[in-house]
């Protein structure tokens, strides 16, 4: 049987329309070259074949083809760099969270380029050096007792400004973390549905797509998530693409986050020590504490600011628990210290434990700490002073004009001195007041540094994963521009493959068959 004049003309038509719309498609992309989260698209097509194999494989009837055949228009994503650069963005969601905590506390600590406590210190110092030299001067020690409280409002505030930093980093993870990661599970949730719509009614919902992937890598920098999709059937040889994603827990066990239209929650309890984070799944099972399950994402790097107290809890991250413990320690060490250096003797010598404190707690019932301290009330009101003595004459009096408690006060600021915290019985550091503060400080900055430095490590490693996507996923304008090259030149090809069957035909209808007219 001889090949249908016109298949040829059907042949051209097809490479035309096709090359038609990649060059509209490869519009599309150079127009959205610069939209955040666009996907490349491309046209899939197909060599179209309608005749099937001829009983007779013989060569009058070799088989060719009627042309190509449009598919659809698809997006070029590589799925395993996709999951690539979400597990990179989620490090760095760690990183970035707690180098934020650190960096709200440096002002508290660093005393680089302002007067703090360590110069009310040396205030201090240099006052009761000057009592010493005029004992028992009440306006010599009324000049020591007015550093000391400088010294204790330093305290205080530092104490304020830790509370408010705690305070703060906790509402912002109920109100807006928490709030902020429920609502990228609802949009997905919801764009699930819309896409699957979508596609049943055969528009393949590109842009959706590329709106969704967005949302899912900002779910990526929350929390360890894993992304899979399969195929439901909606009719014969028909199907949709349905998307789940799971929350990955450090043991790599998987608890469903979003399935097709339903998604799960999260709720943050910030009353209790430490502030937890529960979780219901989309399945409706609620309750779940995820609070330790955290592997990265910056819900941990909160969570690490806020429940994690290096040294005093064995754990790997001085969160903001650190500096607290390691301050109050600091401030009731040196309560306790110099209590015990004004402690008056009896008439053989013998140090009276508990008397004439310069400090005491502001509430009886709460340990001493940077919060809870405050000048004794016998010192401020004059039931007594600043002990200058502790040697009894043979008369079991202080002689007169001994100074020598005085000078030991003043070697005490100097003096090696173990810090303990009481709570946890962990002894952080021992050496000098002057040092101990030093060392508070110091430690912020070294870890202040080390999160930077991890930072801009994950963010150099990440930027290289989004360059391979990007090298895959994202709009070229050269290889655009060699499309547009490239298309052009097929869809003259396949017009003057349409001309060219004209005259062929123009030939056949005029040419021939002429004979005995």
């Amino acid at each position: 049987m001889i090949r249908s004049t016109f298949a040829g003309f059907t042949t051209a038509q097809l490479a035309m329309a096709a090359s038609q719309r990649a060059l509209d498609v490869t519009g599309q992309n150079i127009a959205n070259i610069n939209t955040e989260g666009y996907t490349r698209q491309r046209l899939d097509i197909a060599s179209l074949n309608t005749q099937g194999g001829h009983f007779y494989n013989s060569n009058p009837n070799i088989v060719v083809g009627y042309g190509v055949e449009m598919l659809s228009v698809s997006q070029l994503r590589d799925p395993f760099l996709d999951a690539q650069y979400r597990s990179q963005i989620c490090k760095l969601g760690t990183t970035d969270a707690q180098a934020a905590g650190l960096e709200q506390l440096e002002p508290i600590f660093d005393e680089t380029t302002m007067a703090g406590i360590k110069q009310a210190l040396i205030s201090i110092s240099n006052s009761l050096d000057t009592l010493g030299e005029h004992v028992g001067e009440k306006e010599y020690d009324s000049m020591v007792r007015s550093n000391m409280q400088n010294l204790l409002n330093l305290f205080h505030e530092n104490a304020t400004r830790l509370k408010e930093v705690r305070d703060d980093m906790q509402m912002g993870f109920q109100t807006t973390d928490v709030a902020d990661l429920n609502k990228v599970l609802q949009n997905i949730a919801n764009l699930n549905t819309t896409i699957k719509n979508s596609q049943v009614l055969g528009n393949p919902a590109l842009e959706l797509l590329d709106e969704r992937n967005k949302l899912l890598d900002e779910l990526g920098s929350y929390l360890p998530i894993s992304v899979d999709y399969w195929d439901q059937p909606i009719g014969p040889k028909e199907t949709v693409e349905i998307l789940d994603v799971y929350f990955v827990d450090t043991t790599g066990r998987k608890i469903p986050l979003i399935s097709d239209g339903t998604y799960g929650s999260f709720d943050a309890d910030i009353t209790g020590d430490p502030v937890e984070l529960f979780l219901t799944d989309c399945k409706g099972n609620s309750g779940i504490n995820v609070t330790d399950r955290l592997g990265s994402g910056s819900l941990k790097g909160t969570l690490d600011c806020l429940n994690k107290s290096g040294t005093f809890d064995d754990s790997d991250f001085n969160g903001i628990g650190y500096y607290e413990k390691a301050f109050d320690t600091f401030v009731a060490t040196f309560a306790e210290e110099f209590n015990k250096m004004n402690e008056t003797v009896d008439a053989n010598g013998v140090r009276q434990p508990g008397t004439n404190p310069l400090f005491e707690k502001i509430n009886a019932n709460e340990p001493m700490s940077a919060s809870n301290i405050r000048l004794a009330s016998g010192w401020v009101n004059g039931t007594y002073y600043i002990t200058p003595s502790v040697n009894v004459g043979a008369d079991g009096t202080i002689p007169s004009g001994a100074n020598e408690n005085i000078l030991n006060m003043i070697n005490l600021l100097e003096k090696d001195v173990s810090f303990t915290h009481a709570g946890s019985n962990t002894t952080f550091f021992t050496g000098s007041f002057y040092s101990c503060f030093n060392n508070i400080e110091d430690t912020l900055g070294v870890d202040k540094k080390a999160a930077e430095t991890t930072l801009a490590n994950q963010i150099a490693v990440l930027n290289k994963t989004a360059n391979s996507r990007d090298s895959i996923s994202g709009v070229q304008l050269d290889e655009e521009g060699m499309n547009l090259l490239h298309y052009n030149q097929s869809y003259a090809a396949a017009a003057r493959l349409m001309t060219t069957l004209d005259e062929a035909l123009d030939k056949l209808i005029n040419g021939t068959g002429v004979v005995g007219r």
